[in-house]
């Protein structure tokens, strides 16, 4: 099989074939394009026909590659973790246009792959950054992107706020939890099939983990603290009342690039 009839032999958009020859040849795509009578050897063909199947089943490019950019960084994802969507750069920006970048004390819950939790100590170098998830594969995957890109983060095994240490206050709180209700059918549809359900929803109406997180805030926050999340579109009204119910001030809503509702942030009192 050659580059040019690898590239034809399944209906997947170009692009995505590109990758995934490239993925399984290590050729750059300067190659692909001006050498598309190159054989393939049995090896990169057999990979190549199993990634495509793959793909054709509907498995996310991101997985297959191993790997997806957030923030202008490549993160490690596997089936343990949630690709890093672009609608969660919104939260890094709102972190650091409100914190600013002098030291801080920062802590990100339920953080998947780690690319919030990196991607802030790596933009604001004086904030320590600790980050927390209740999946061991998810830490995993987590540990190897900070370790891949320098960027100084200590993790805690456990759930929410439960593993950090005894007394420990933040600046900032930031999470993108589990907040797809159980019965939204959007959990059946795309790459969020493929996706660790664990990290998708709260099995119940999709707002249990903010309640949680929204809850225990104020007694994590120093005085004029931030806490920070990310949420579904239709979900704004909902996170506003639990964080004014949990005492915060200045509480808002920030849209995404779509208009949609996507980030609620809200203060402690001084």
């Amino acid at each position: 099989m050659t580059i040019d009839e690898a590239l034809r032999r399944y209906p997947l958009p170009r692009l995505e074939s590109r990758l995934l020859l490239m993925q399984v040849t290590g050729f750059a795509p300067a190659k692909l394009v001006g050498y598309p009578e190159l054989e393939l050897s049995p090896e990169q063909e057999s990979a190549f026909v199993a990634l495509a199947e793959r793909r054709l089943s509907g498995e996310p490019i991101a997985y297959l590659l191993g790997e997806r950019e957030f923030y202008g960084r490549p993160f490690l994802v596997s089936p343990a973790v949630l690709i890093p969507r672009p609608e969660t750069e919104h939260l890094v920006e709102a972190a650091l246009a409100k914190v600013g970048r002098s030291p801080a004390q920062v802590v990100d819950l339920g953080c998947g792959s780690g690319a919030i939790a990196a991607t802030l100590a790596l933009e604001a170098p004086e904030w320590q950054v600790s980050a927390v998830d209740v999946s061991d594969a998810a830490l995993a995957i987590a540990r190897q992107n900070a370790a891949r890109l320098a960027a100084p983060v200590t993790f805690f095994l456990g759930s929410w706020y439960a593993p950090l240490p005894q007394g420990a206050i933040f600046d900032l709180i930031v999470s993108n939890p589990p907040y797809i209700a159980a019965a939204d059918r959007h959990l059946g549809e795309g790459d969020v099939r493929f996706e660790p359900r664990l990290a998708l929803t709260d099995e119940n109406d999709g707002l249990s983990c903010l309640r949680e997180i929204a809850a225990g805030a104020p007694e994590r926050l120093v005085p004029g603290g931030w806490l920070m999340v990310e949420h579904g579109y239709d979900q704004g009204d909902a996170v506003r009342a639990l964080f004014r119910a949990a005492g915060l001030a200045e509480v808002e809503t920030l849209a995404d690039l779509a208009g949609l509702d996507r980030v609620t942030l809200g203060r402690k009192a001084t």
